[in-house]
């Protein structure tokens, strides 16, 4: 079984439980086990959260208005990746699988990283090339409900 689905979203913060809805419907339907759908929906919101937040070129005199999520269900994993057209990471945070440091456990901001990596099996943090953006993707192996309808073979 192989399922896969790509948003073209607003960076506004009602697009965040969207893409969430979207995700949580489809490993409901699909079969996948509750706990795993959680966590990757929670890792999800946090990735798209980032985009809403700092994934707009506005510091360049530029502006942009949408942001990319895509998620692939396929055998036994889920992939997922959110990306922006924002100015990306700084350079040396670029194109690593884990976070420099977690952010206090008190502080309002800057946990989301370090979230997605607890959550999910394997997380990637890079830029786009050439146009420039960020790239969050992260993946998580499935586990099946009893009665998955769509549980692959």
């Amino acid at each position: 079984m192989s399922i896969w689905w790509s948003l073209h979203l607003r960076r506004e913060a009602a697009s965040v439980p969207l893409a969430r809805r979207l995700l949580l419907g489809t490993m409901e339907t699909a079969g996948v086990d509750p706990d795993v759908s959680y966590d990757l929906s929670v890792a999800l919101s946090e990735a798209c959260a980032n985009a809403v937040e700092h994934g707009g070129d506005t510091a360049h005199g530029g502006t942009s208005e949408a942001y990319r999520v895509t998620a692939y269900l396929d055998g036994e994993k889920c992939r997922i990746e959110v990306a922006d057209a924002g100015p990306g990471f700084p350079a040396g945070a670029a194109v690593r699988s884990r976070p420099a440091r977690p952010a206090p456990y008190d502080a309002e901001h800057g946990r989301g990283l370090c979230l997605i990596q607890e959550l999910a099996d394997h997380v990637h943090i890079g830029n786009k090339p050439g146009r420039g953006g960020a790239v969050v993707s992260f993946d998580k192996i499935l586990k099946w409900r009893e009665d998955a309808p769509l549980i692959a073979v």
